[in-house]
Protein backbone atom coordinates (compact mmCIF):
# COMPACT_ATOMS: atom_id res chain seq x y z
CA UNK A 1 0.00 0.00 0.00
CA UNK A 2 3.04 2.11 0.99
CA UNK A 3 4.31 1.82 -2.61
CA UNK A 4 1.14 2.14 -4.61
CA UNK A 5 0.89 5.90 -2.01
CA UNK A 6 4.62 6.80 -3.51
CA UNK A 7 3.60 5.59 -7.34
CA UNK A 8 0.42 7.72 -7.29
CA UNK A 9 2.60 10.69 -6.00
CA UNK A 10 5.14 10.21 -8.37
CA UNK A 11 3.00 10.03 -11.23
CA UNK A 12 1.42 13.75 -9.89
CA UNK A 13 4.57 15.26 -9.83
CA UNK A 14 5.58 14.36 -12.89
CA UNK A 15 2.31 16.07 -14.48
CA UNK A 16 2.67 19.04 -12.23
CA UNK A 17 6.23 19.51 -13.26
CA UNK A 18 5.45 18.77 -16.96
CA UNK A 19 2.56 21.24 -16.81
CA UNK A 20 4.69 24.33 -15.35
CA UNK A 21 7.24 23.26 -18.72
CA UNK A 22 4.91 23.68 -20.62
CA UNK A 23 3.65 27.55 -19.27
CA UNK A 24 7.19 28.41 -19.16
CA UNK A 25 7.99 27.28 -22.20
CA UNK A 26 4.87 29.17 -23.37
CA UNK A 27 5.79 32.28 -21.15
CA UNK A 28 8.65 32.07 -22.82
CA UNK A 29 7.90 32.24 -26.40
CA UNK A 30 5.66 34.94 -25.64
CA UNK A 31 8.07 37.45 -24.25
CA UNK A 32 10.66 36.44 -27.51
CA UNK A 33 7.94 37.59 -29.74
CA UNK A 34 8.97 41.26 -30.81
CA UNK A 35 6.34 43.64 -30.07
CA UNK A 36 6.11 47.09 -28.80
CA UNK A 37 7.58 47.38 -24.89
CA UNK A 38 5.49 48.59 -22.29
CA UNK A 39 8.75 50.41 -21.71
CA UNK A 40 8.67 54.52 -22.68
CA UNK A 41 11.13 56.51 -24.28
CA UNK A 42 10.24 60.36 -22.71
CA UNK A 43 11.86 63.31 -24.32
CA UNK A 44 11.16 66.86 -23.38
CA UNK A 45 13.16 69.16 -26.05
CA UNK A 46 13.44 72.69 -24.38
CA UNK A 47 14.48 75.35 -27.35
CA UNK A 48 15.48 78.95 -26.87
CA UNK A 49 13.65 81.65 -29.05
CA UNK A 50 15.40 84.59 -28.54
CA UNK A 51 16.54 86.53 -31.26
CA UNK A 52 19.74 84.99 -31.95
CA UNK A 53 18.26 81.55 -32.18
CA UNK A 54 16.85 81.29 -35.89
CA UNK A 55 19.28 78.52 -36.81
CA UNK A 56 18.81 76.23 -33.27
CA UNK A 57 15.48 76.24 -34.76
CA UNK A 58 16.43 75.63 -38.66
CA UNK A 59 18.22 72.85 -36.92
CA UNK A 60 15.11 71.77 -34.64
CA UNK A 61 13.25 71.09 -37.51
CA UNK A 62 15.77 69.12 -39.13
CA UNK A 63 16.82 67.03 -36.39
CA UNK A 64 13.14 65.91 -35.43
CA UNK A 65 13.34 63.23 -37.70
CA UNK A 66 16.39 61.88 -37.01
CA UNK A 67 15.91 62.02 -33.43
CA UNK A 68 12.73 59.62 -33.30
CA UNK A 69 14.76 57.56 -35.81
CA UNK A 70 17.24 56.85 -33.45
CA UNK A 71 14.94 56.44 -30.56
CA UNK A 72 12.79 53.96 -32.91
CA UNK A 73 16.36 51.35 -33.27
CA UNK A 74 16.14 51.00 -29.85
CA UNK A 75 15.29 47.57 -28.71
CA UNK A 76 14.72 46.64 -24.92
CA UNK A 77 14.30 42.61 -24.75
CA UNK A 78 13.56 42.56 -28.78
CA UNK A 79 10.36 44.72 -27.95
CA UNK A 80 10.23 48.47 -29.51
CA UNK A 81 9.69 51.35 -26.45
CA UNK A 82 6.86 53.68 -26.83
CA UNK A 83 8.52 56.78 -28.28
CA UNK A 84 7.01 60.54 -26.68
CA UNK A 85 8.28 63.62 -26.91
CA UNK A 86 7.20 67.11 -25.69
CA UNK A 87 8.30 70.46 -26.79
CA UNK A 88 8.90 73.81 -25.11
CA UNK A 89 10.06 77.27 -26.07
CA UNK A 90 11.65 79.66 -23.67
CA UNK A 91 13.29 83.29 -23.97
CA UNK A 92 10.22 85.03 -25.87
CA UNK A 93 8.80 88.09 -23.93
CA UNK A 94 5.80 88.05 -25.15
CA UNK A 95 4.81 85.23 -23.17
CA UNK A 96 3.86 85.38 -19.76
CA UNK A 97 6.16 87.04 -17.53
CA UNK A 98 4.91 85.29 -14.19
CA UNK A 99 5.99 81.72 -15.82
CA UNK A 100 9.16 83.19 -16.55
CA UNK A 101 8.65 83.45 -20.47
CA UNK A 102 8.16 79.69 -20.58
CA UNK A 103 5.46 78.06 -22.66
CA UNK A 104 4.35 74.16 -23.27
CA UNK A 105 4.01 74.06 -27.10
CA UNK A 106 3.17 70.48 -27.11
CA UNK A 107 2.68 67.83 -24.21
CA UNK A 108 4.18 64.11 -24.71
CA UNK A 109 2.90 63.47 -27.51
CA UNK A 110 3.47 60.43 -30.31
CA UNK A 111 1.49 63.09 -32.79
CA UNK A 112 4.74 63.46 -34.65
CA UNK A 113 2.81 65.42 -37.73
CA UNK A 114 2.01 67.99 -34.90
CA UNK A 115 5.19 68.19 -33.40
CA UNK A 116 6.93 68.71 -36.64
CA UNK A 117 3.97 71.46 -37.84
CA UNK A 118 5.00 73.66 -34.72
CA UNK A 119 8.60 73.65 -34.87
CA UNK A 120 7.97 74.82 -38.67
CA UNK A 121 6.22 77.78 -37.16
CA UNK A 122 8.61 78.64 -34.66
CA UNK A 123 9.63 82.17 -35.00
CA UNK A 124 12.67 83.61 -32.50
CA UNK A 125 11.54 87.07 -30.52
CA UNK A 126 13.27 88.27 -27.07
CA UNK A 127 14.35 88.08 -24.41
CA UNK A 128 15.14 86.86 -20.94
CA UNK A 129 16.31 82.91 -21.30
CA UNK A 130 15.57 81.53 -17.92
CA UNK A 131 16.97 77.86 -18.18
CA UNK A 132 16.06 76.74 -14.39
CA UNK A 133 12.27 77.67 -15.10
CA UNK A 134 11.92 76.18 -18.03
CA UNK A 135 13.89 72.71 -16.83
CA UNK A 136 11.66 73.03 -13.83
CA UNK A 137 8.50 73.96 -15.40
CA UNK A 138 8.29 70.99 -17.55
CA UNK A 139 9.71 68.67 -15.16
CA UNK A 140 6.29 69.53 -12.94
CA UNK A 141 3.75 69.96 -15.60
CA UNK A 142 4.39 66.60 -17.94
CA UNK A 143 3.45 63.56 -17.36
CA UNK A 144 5.93 61.79 -16.77
CA UNK A 145 5.79 58.25 -16.39
CA UNK A 146 7.23 56.79 -13.16
CA UNK A 147 7.12 52.46 -14.65
CA UNK A 148 10.93 51.30 -13.46
CA UNK A 149 13.00 51.18 -16.77
CA UNK A 150 12.26 53.94 -18.52
CA UNK A 151 14.72 56.42 -20.77
CA UNK A 152 13.11 59.94 -19.31
CA UNK A 153 15.47 62.59 -20.69
CA UNK A 154 15.45 66.48 -21.46
CA UNK A 155 17.48 67.92 -23.66
CA UNK A 156 17.73 72.20 -23.37
CA UNK A 157 19.56 74.24 -26.25
CA UNK A 158 20.13 77.54 -25.91
CA UNK A 159 22.92 80.21 -24.71
CA UNK A 160 23.55 83.13 -22.20
CA UNK A 161 23.93 82.67 -18.65
CA UNK A 162 22.48 79.64 -16.96
CA UNK A 163 21.87 81.13 -14.15
CA UNK A 164 19.09 83.54 -15.24
CA UNK A 165 16.19 84.11 -13.32
CA UNK A 166 14.47 83.95 -10.00
CA UNK A 167 14.53 79.91 -10.00
CA UNK A 168 17.68 78.32 -9.32
CA UNK A 169 19.30 75.64 -11.63
CA UNK A 170 20.20 73.33 -8.81
CA UNK A 171 16.60 73.14 -7.41
CA UNK A 172 15.25 72.31 -11.01
CA UNK A 173 18.09 69.38 -10.81
CA UNK A 174 16.69 68.15 -7.41
CA UNK A 175 13.63 67.54 -8.80
CA UNK A 176 14.87 66.19 -12.30
CA UNK A 177 16.86 63.57 -9.93
CA UNK A 178 13.61 62.87 -7.31
CA UNK A 179 11.55 62.06 -10.97
CA UNK A 180 14.56 60.20 -12.42
CA UNK A 181 15.04 62.47 -15.22
CA UNK A 182 17.96 63.03 -17.01
CA UNK A 183 18.92 66.87 -18.07
CA UNK A 184 21.36 67.47 -21.27
CA UNK A 185 22.48 70.46 -22.34
CA UNK A 186 23.30 71.99 -25.34
CA UNK A 187 24.85 75.43 -25.37
CA UNK A 188 24.99 77.34 -28.40
CA UNK A 189 28.40 78.64 -29.30
CA UNK A 190 31.94 78.21 -28.04
CA UNK A 191 32.29 75.57 -25.22
CA UNK A 192 34.44 77.62 -23.22
CA UNK A 193 31.65 80.21 -23.10
CA UNK A 194 29.13 77.74 -22.41
CA UNK A 195 31.02 76.60 -18.97
CA UNK A 196 31.73 80.03 -18.13
CA UNK A 197 28.31 80.50 -18.25
CA UNK A 198 27.11 77.82 -16.03
CA UNK A 199 25.93 75.06 -18.86
CA UNK A 200 28.56 71.93 -17.80
CA UNK A 201 25.66 71.23 -15.17
CA UNK A 202 26.42 67.41 -15.81
CA UNK A 203 25.98 64.91 -12.71
CA UNK A 204 23.91 67.89 -10.70
CA UNK A 205 20.99 67.02 -12.98
CA UNK A 206 20.80 63.71 -12.70
CA UNK A 207 23.84 62.39 -14.82
CA UNK A 208 23.79 64.02 -17.95
CA UNK A 209 26.17 65.84 -20.77
CA UNK A 210 27.01 68.92 -21.56
CA UNK A 211 27.84 69.88 -25.14
CA UNK A 212 27.67 72.59 -27.40
CA UNK A 213 27.33 73.08 -30.99
CA UNK A 214 27.40 75.90 -33.67
CA UNK A 215 23.51 76.73 -34.07
CA UNK A 216 24.27 78.20 -37.52
CA UNK A 217 25.86 75.24 -38.76
CA UNK A 218 24.53 73.73 -42.16
CA UNK A 219 23.22 70.30 -41.86
CA UNK A 220 25.19 67.96 -44.09
CA UNK A 221 23.67 66.49 -46.95
CA UNK A 222 24.88 63.63 -49.05
CA UNK A 223 22.43 62.97 -52.06
CA UNK A 224 22.61 59.02 -53.09
CA UNK A 225 20.55 57.01 -55.44
CA UNK A 226 17.96 56.12 -53.27
CA UNK A 227 16.66 59.07 -52.52
CA UNK A 228 14.02 59.69 -55.22
CA UNK A 229 12.86 56.01 -55.09
CA UNK A 230 11.97 56.98 -51.22
CA UNK A 231 10.41 60.26 -52.09
CA UNK A 232 8.36 58.37 -55.02
CA UNK A 233 7.21 55.42 -52.75
CA UNK A 234 6.46 58.18 -50.06
CA UNK A 235 3.54 59.64 -52.70
CA UNK A 236 2.18 55.45 -52.63
CA UNK A 237 2.30 55.25 -48.77
CA UNK A 238 0.06 58.34 -48.52
CA UNK A 239 -2.41 56.75 -50.53
CA UNK A 240 -2.74 53.81 -48.06
CA UNK A 241 -4.72 56.40 -45.68
CA UNK A 242 -8.11 56.56 -45.04
CA UNK A 243 -8.93 59.52 -42.98
CA UNK A 244 -12.42 58.91 -40.93
CA UNK A 245 -14.05 61.11 -37.86
CA UNK A 246 -14.29 64.77 -37.10
CA UNK A 247 -10.78 66.05 -38.02
CA UNK A 248 -9.99 62.83 -40.78
CA UNK A 249 -9.44 65.05 -43.57
CA UNK A 250 -7.99 68.07 -42.08
CA UNK A 251 -5.24 65.68 -40.59
CA UNK A 252 -4.51 64.00 -43.81
CA UNK A 253 -4.08 67.48 -45.58
CA UNK A 254 -1.58 68.20 -42.32
CA UNK A 255 0.51 64.97 -43.21
CA UNK A 256 1.22 66.13 -47.14
CA UNK A 257 1.55 69.77 -45.56
CA UNK A 258 4.24 68.43 -43.18
CA UNK A 259 6.11 66.34 -46.14
CA UNK A 260 6.11 69.81 -48.07
CA UNK A 261 7.03 71.49 -45.07
CA UNK A 262 10.50 69.08 -44.67
CA UNK A 263 10.94 68.95 -48.17
CA UNK A 264 11.88 72.63 -47.65
CA UNK A 265 14.95 72.37 -45.64
CA UNK A 266 16.58 69.69 -47.97
CA UNK A 267 15.90 65.94 -49.60
CA UNK A 268 17.80 64.39 -46.94
CA UNK A 269 15.74 65.87 -44.05
CA UNK A 270 12.95 65.09 -46.68
CA UNK A 271 13.99 60.93 -46.58
CA UNK A 272 14.46 60.96 -43.21
CA UNK A 273 10.82 61.90 -42.00
CA UNK A 274 9.53 59.38 -45.04
CA UNK A 275 11.57 56.45 -43.21
CA UNK A 276 10.14 57.63 -39.98
CA UNK A 277 6.39 57.39 -41.61
CA UNK A 278 7.86 53.45 -43.18
CA UNK A 279 8.53 51.93 -38.91
CA UNK A 280 4.50 51.70 -37.67
CA UNK A 281 5.91 51.35 -34.15
CA UNK A 282 7.16 54.76 -34.77
CA UNK A 283 4.30 56.58 -37.30
CA UNK A 284 0.72 55.66 -36.55
CA UNK A 285 -1.93 58.02 -36.75
CA UNK A 286 -5.32 55.93 -35.50
CA UNK A 287 -7.06 58.91 -34.49
CA UNK A 288 -8.15 59.87 -38.24
CA UNK A 289 -6.70 56.85 -39.69
CA UNK A 290 -8.85 53.47 -40.54
CA UNK A 291 -6.00 51.11 -41.63
CA UNK A 292 -3.88 52.36 -38.35
CA UNK A 293 -7.32 52.00 -36.55
CA UNK A 294 -7.85 48.53 -37.61
CA UNK A 295 -4.68 47.23 -35.89
CA UNK A 296 -6.45 47.38 -32.80
CA UNK A 297 -9.91 47.50 -33.14
CA UNK A 298 -11.21 45.37 -36.06
CA UNK A 299 -15.01 46.34 -35.14
CA UNK A 300 -13.79 50.07 -35.98
CA UNK A 301 -15.55 49.89 -39.69
CA UNK A 302 -18.84 49.21 -37.68
CA UNK A 303 -18.38 51.92 -35.52
CA UNK A 304 -17.35 54.59 -37.56
CA UNK A 305 -19.82 57.71 -39.21
CA UNK A 306 -19.70 57.35 -42.50
CA UNK A 307 -20.99 61.22 -43.07
CA UNK A 308 -17.10 61.36 -42.12
CA UNK A 309 -15.66 59.08 -44.81
CA UNK A 310 -14.92 60.04 -48.74
CA UNK A 311 -17.66 60.33 -51.01
CA UNK A 312 -16.46 57.09 -52.62
CA UNK A 313 -17.02 55.33 -49.30
CA UNK A 314 -20.01 56.78 -47.96
CA UNK A 315 -22.13 54.40 -49.36
CA UNK A 316 -20.43 51.29 -49.28
CA UNK A 317 -21.52 48.35 -47.18
CA UNK A 318 -19.22 47.70 -43.89
CA UNK A 319 -18.15 44.57 -45.71
CA UNK A 320 -16.89 46.48 -48.84
CA UNK A 321 -15.51 48.97 -46.68
CA UNK A 322 -13.34 46.32 -44.47
CA UNK A 323 -12.46 44.48 -47.31
CA UNK A 324 -10.54 48.00 -48.85
CA UNK A 325 -8.97 48.84 -45.49
CA UNK A 326 -7.53 44.88 -45.50
CA UNK A 327 -6.39 45.74 -48.79
CA UNK A 328 -4.39 49.49 -48.03
CA UNK A 329 -2.91 47.85 -45.40
CA UNK A 330 -1.11 45.25 -47.25
CA UNK A 331 -0.44 47.60 -49.75
CA UNK A 332 1.16 50.07 -46.65
CA UNK A 333 2.83 47.01 -45.27
CA UNK A 334 5.05 46.46 -48.45
CA UNK A 335 5.39 49.86 -49.67
CA UNK A 336 6.70 50.11 -45.51
CA UNK A 337 8.98 47.52 -46.60
CA UNK A 338 10.53 48.96 -49.71
CA UNK A 339 11.13 52.17 -48.14
CA UNK A 340 13.56 50.45 -45.11
CA UNK A 341 15.19 48.27 -47.70
CA UNK A 342 16.16 51.14 -49.92
CA UNK A 343 17.11 53.42 -46.40
CA UNK A 344 19.52 50.76 -45.27
CA UNK A 345 21.04 50.66 -48.91
CA UNK A 346 21.25 54.26 -48.61
CA UNK A 347 22.75 54.35 -45.08
CA UNK A 348 25.43 52.18 -46.80
CA UNK A 349 26.33 54.72 -49.16
CA UNK A 350 26.38 57.31 -47.23
CA UNK A 351 28.88 55.84 -45.01
CA UNK A 352 30.98 54.65 -47.85
CA UNK A 353 30.85 58.52 -49.51
CA UNK A 354 31.87 59.40 -45.41
CA UNK A 355 34.91 57.31 -45.01
CA UNK A 356 36.18 58.56 -48.45
CA UNK A 357 36.74 61.90 -47.16
CA UNK A 358 40.11 62.47 -45.46
CA UNK A 359 40.53 64.05 -42.39
CA UNK A 360 36.64 65.09 -42.05
CA UNK A 361 35.80 67.50 -39.68
CA UNK A 362 32.77 66.44 -38.43
CA UNK A 363 31.14 69.96 -37.04
CA UNK A 364 28.50 69.48 -34.24
CA UNK A 365 24.83 70.02 -34.67
CA UNK A 366 21.95 70.00 -32.64
CA UNK A 367 21.18 66.23 -34.65
CA UNK A 368 24.50 65.10 -34.12
CA UNK A 369 24.75 65.78 -30.41
CA UNK A 370 21.13 64.68 -29.27
CA UNK A 371 21.92 61.37 -31.83
CA UNK A 372 25.48 61.21 -29.67
CA UNK A 373 23.64 60.98 -26.45
CA UNK A 374 20.54 59.30 -26.96
CA UNK A 375 23.07 56.13 -28.05
CA UNK A 376 24.69 56.52 -25.23
CA UNK A 377 22.23 56.80 -22.37
CA UNK A 378 19.93 54.05 -23.50
CA UNK A 379 22.46 51.46 -22.94
CA UNK A 380 21.80 52.71 -18.97
CA UNK A 381 18.18 51.29 -19.80
CA UNK A 382 19.07 48.06 -21.08
CA UNK A 383 17.97 49.60 -24.76
CA UNK A 384 20.34 48.48 -27.90
CA UNK A 385 20.35 50.70 -30.49
CA UNK A 386 21.39 48.97 -33.78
Amino acid sequence: MKQKTIYTLAIICCFLFSTSCVQANKEKQTEETPSISNQKIQAAILLDVSNSMDGLIDQAKAQLWNMVSTMGKAKCNGATPKIEIALYEYGRTTNNEKAGFVKQLMPFTTDLDSLSQILFSLKTDGGDEYCGQVIYTSLNNLAWDNTPGNYKVIFIAGNEDFLQGNLHYKKACTLAKQKGVIVNTIYCGDRMQGISEHWNVNDECGGGSFTNINQNERIEEISTPYDDKIITLNEKLNGTYIAYGSEGFSKSASQKKVDADNRTVNKSVEVKRITVKSNKALYKNESWDIVDKFEDDKEIVSKINKATLADSLRNKSDAEIQKIVIQKKKEREDIQKQITDLNASRDKFIAIEKSKVKNQNNKATLESEIEKIIRKQAKEFNMVIE
